[in-house]
């Protein structure tokens, strides 16, 4: 207890030096968070050798000496596997990192040159930045703290196109068959959530975002707990309230509306108040490149997913007195992941569709005065950009291996600036092609902009 307070004490000290940050590095599955927390710490770790880091305007001074991990603040969270992450990447061959199943952190010490008037170099600091990573389907947990179960019921029946339809049709006839007012079976019960859970996991395999529980799709310890056998009822909505809220306890409605109760109350609430009202910093990454793969009705609920999420942080400038007790995120990073997958000249096309999926919070964003900041960028960059011959012109083109060992030299395709039309799909489709990490023939791993990221996030902090 004695050794908690003092580090608490110590981490309020330095917070309030400012000289400590809490990153969150915020993402949906699939989206890249292992890969960037990977390739933040190994740029961090090679500063001042190998990494080309030039964007990072203390590493291009030569004012960035390097960074070390040390003991993280709270030993019951698991240290963020940045070892068995860098053994996958240097296989044979690399492999991707494994994806999170987790909550886990890791802390930086990153040393600097303090900057003096014209230039100078002034003495040594030390930055601590903490580094958090969990689940991104947990994270579309966040927004359920908006609902009840029965505007939460209504949401979910919005989600469902023609092919989340498709991929539930199991669930749907088992809850279908359902009425409210029945008595509620136990067994019976958790049959439906099974299948609930089945329709979930096949729609993130089909490339779908906005899929909540997110601890259906990653139960951790709550595996076969009751606290997970529910679902959403159908065919109900407002108008039915009343008539709902009158039922008896031992109905299928009451059972299942105190099942999401409990749920919200005691699985998304502590983990939100835990992980997420702490940070200072945020960078969202988005897989728009996947989305686009995925076509219209998957980059729709990428989109809506995104929009409903940036809805449950709290962002806002804050005072000193905030930063102290009520921390809030003060400057926002979004970044299109896997910049490496098209040629550089799309790079920018990229930025503006993401910009473009983001607009809605975007304008809340600005309306607060949070700084925010677009770019692409890719944690580990997979292929290396060529000029090649067709038709006697030059094109960009991309060179790589892909995941199943092929070496290709290919042109990936055109990225729209804008939100695709509806009759884009039906003329365009796209393939951008999957590639596996490179084999690395120097000590620092290769990136695209990742310097850039690190600039705007902590960069002012390097002074």
């Amino acid at each position: 207890m004695r050794r908690h307070l003092t580090q608490e004490l110590h981490n309020l000290i330095e917070r309030g030096r400012d000289r400590q940050l809490r990153l969150a590095v915020t993402g949906l599955s699939r989206a890249g968070k292992t890969a960037f927390l990977t390739s933040l710490v190994h740029q961090l770790r090679h500063a001042g050798l190998e990494a080309r880091l030039d964007l990072l305007r203390a590493a291009r001074e030569g004012r960035l000496l390097g960074a070390q991990r040390v003991a993280q603040p709270d030993l019951g969270v698991p240290r963020f596997p940045y070892d068995a992450a860098m053994a996958a990447l240097d296989g044979t061959p690399p492999q991707w990192p494994a994806p999170t199943r987790g909550i886990s952190e890791l802390r930086l010490t990153i040393k600097h040159r303090t900057r003096r008037a014209r230039g100078l170099l002034g003495d040594t600091a030390t930055l601590t930045l903490d580094l958090i990573d969990y689940p991104g389907e947990w994270l579309l947990d966040l927004p359920l703290l908006e609902h009840d179960f029965l505007s939460w019921c209504e949401a979910q029946q919005a989600t469902l196109g023609a092919e989340r339809q498709r991929l539930s049709a199991a669930w749907l006839q088992a809850a279908g068959a359902l009425s409210p007012d029945d008595t509620a079976d136990e067994n019976h019960l958790a049959e439906v959530a099974a299948h609930y859970a089945t329709a979930l996991r096949a729609s993130r395999e089909a490339g779908f975002a906005d899929l909540q529980p997110g601890r259906f799709l990653l139960p951790g310890d709550l595996e076969d707990a009751p606290v997970l056998q529910f679902f959403p009822l159908l065919d109900i909505g407002e108008a039915q309230r009343a008539e709902l809220e009158a039922l008896p306890g031992s109905s299928v409605y009451k059972t299942l509306a105190r099942r999401f109760d409990h749920y919200r109350r005691h699985v998304v609430k502590p983990f939100y108040r835990d992980h997420f009202r702490r940070f200072d910093r945020q960078i969202v990454l988005v897989d728009v490149l996947g989305a686009l793969n995925a076509g219209p009705e998957r980059f729709e609920d990428l989109s809506r997913a995104l929009g409903t999420l940036m809805r449950s942080f709290d962002y806002g400038k804050r005072s000193l007195l905030n930063r102290l007790f009520s921390p809030r995120i003060d400057r926002l990073a979004i970044a299109a992941t896997k910049a490496d997958h098209v040629t550089p000249e799309q790079h920018p096309n990229v930025v503006a569709l993401l910009e473009a999926l983001l607009a809605e919070p975007l304008k809340d964003l600005r309306y607060a005065d949070v700084p925010v900041k677009a770019l692409s960028l890719a944690s580990v960059s997979a292929t290396e950009p060529r000029d090649v011959e067709h038709e006697g012109r030059r094109r960009a083109a991309l060179r790589g291996t892909t995941l199943e060992g092929e070496d290709v030299l290919l042109f990936p395709g055109d990225v729209p600036p804008r939100l695709p039309a509806h009759d884009f799909w039906a003329r365009q489709g796209f393939a951008f092609t999957a590639f596996r990490p490179p084999q690395r023939d120097t000590a620092a791993l290769p990136h695209v902009r990742m310097d850039a990221a690190l600039d705007w996030l902590i960069g002012d902090k390097l002074t």
